[in-house]
């Protein structure tokens, strides 16, 4: 295919920028405040676009306009186009002056209080003018949205399910589970304990659709027990972290969040052996997609931290 003939004179990165803003925003005269420009521009943008391709872009109605299947395609591949431009210039002025750049991270709240920190002032250390953005969810799939619609560099997260064919893995630790209570609990000063022995108590659950939730039904049907029903909270980590710390509850955490937050987490873990094999903690990025140089740069300290984990 002829760049000049077939693409270059015919599709402009303001064009796609124009269409995307219309998808977005879902009107045309919505597009047009957003980008402050006139409403006729916008039509005749998408008007020309639609006669060099061929094809219809966009669906309208009295509602406001949605992309055509055509639209959609294009649209998709226009986001990685924007993507890799704006990664070129952040590579340029890194190149420029390696102690600046940005880094945007998804992962879950647990991986937020403990392990993330720890990596985040390892890498300030040596860099501190790096800006760094952290995006949190508990729901695995929002992070993978996050990172396929380039919102995000990259994923830090602990991972139950198959990486997906467009995504690349990197396995730094296998994260453990382990069993708290407060530390004035009557269960802090057992020597001993079993899992059923602990079923008509108080427990702090992970919130709903979370990695630590399917952990935690997993634990207790592993050992032939139904899952407690009476008296129990559901709530991300720092309701968790304050219940158990001042109250009779108990809770599942990962291992590495004990290990790096232990200064402020004020909790004791329990002696039981969890029936639960370690899950993998993992940095997850696009296959087909740059890394900017401070990705690259968190990778490794990453990596670094990883290994300090007993």
């Amino acid at each position: 295919m002829d760049w000049s003939d077939r693409i270059g004179r015919r599709i402009k990165l303001r064009d796609l920028h124009i269409l995307q803003a219309v998808a977005q925003q879902g009107s045309m005269a919505k597009a047009a405040r957003y980008l402050a420009i006139s409403q006729p521009v916008i039509s005749k943008v998408i008007g020309d676009l639609e006669r060099e391709l061929g094809r219809p872009l966009l669906d309208r109605d009295r509602h406001g306009a949605e992309p055509t299947i055509y639209g959609a395609s294009l649209l998709k591949h226009g986001f990685a186009v924007f993507d890799e431009l704006r990664q070129s210039v952040e590579e340029i002025e890194y190149l420029a002056d390696p102690k600046k750049g940005e880094l945007r991270i998804a992962t879950h709240d647990v991986i937020a209080a403990g392990f993330l920190p720890v990596v985040i002032r390892s890498l300030h250390r040596r860099y501190p003018h790096l800006t760094i953005h952290a995006k949190l969810s508990v729901v695995a799939d929002a992070l993978y949205r996050e990172l396929r619609d380039r919102n995000v560099d990259l994923i830090l997260g602990r991972n139950l399910t198959p990486v997906e064919e467009d995504l690349k893995a990197e396995v730094l630790f296998d994260e453990t589970t382990v069993i708290v209570a407060g530390k004035r609990s009557r269960w802090a000063r057992r020597r001993k304990i079993e899992i059923a022995d602990l079923v008509h108590e108080r427990w702090v659950f992970p919130a709903a659709g979370s990695v630590a939730e399917r952990i935690m039904t997993e634990m207790f049907r592993s050992s032939g027990l139904e899952m407690p029903r009476r008296g129990v909270v559901c709530a991300p980590m720092p309701v968790v972290a304050g219940l158990v710390a001042n109250g009779p509850y108990l809770a599942n955490l990962p291992g590495s969040l004990v290990h790096f937050g232990s200064n402020h987490l004020q909790v004791k873990v329990l002696p039981i052996k969890v029936p639960v094999p370690p899950t993998p903690v993992a940095i997850v990025t696009l296959k087909r997609r740059t890394i900017n140089p401070v990705a690259q740069l968190f990778i490794e300290h990453a990596r670094n931290v990883a290994k300090s984990l007993p």
